[in-house]
């Protein structure tokens, strides 16, 4: 079976950083394109970042662009989000998610697989 399995999540005041980890299982993890969204209560999921097969591509919403860092190693079937300058609305539950297909895309409908979340809280 397909596992996203999501770890880093926690507590932080604005300003701070944090490093978001997604270790995947039972799919060619080098197959895959590899995304963040988050998810704040009683909004819809936003798209975060996503990053191709070999980290050649990556993208970022404008939101986070310049204080965030998708990263992937495939030997390690890993791949990370590291935040920095938090700011108070970037608390929100965010979700590594894994598209098999082959076009690169920010809709998480177009993704097959998403871990659990892990809660993000930036305290102003």
């Amino acid at each position: 079976q397909v596992q996203l399995v999501e770890s880093g999540g926690g507590l932080v005041q604005a300003g701070g950083s944090l490093r978001l980890s997604c270790a995947a299982s039972g799919i060619t993890f080098s197959s895959a394109n590899m995304a963040w969204f988050r998810q704040a209560p009683g909004k819809e999921r936003e798209f975060v970042a996503r990053i191709s097969r070999t980290s050649i591509n990556t993208y970022y919403a404008d939101s986070v662009k310049g204080r965030f860092t998708i990263s992937r190693e495939n030997a390690k079937n890993t791949v990370y989000l590291q935040m920095n300058s938090l700011k108070s609305e970037d608390t929100a539950l965010y979700y590594c998610a894994a598209d098999l297909g082959g076009v690169f895309t920010t809709t998480p409908e177009r993704y097959d697989y998403w871990g659990q979340g892990t809660q993000v809280t930036v305290s102003s």
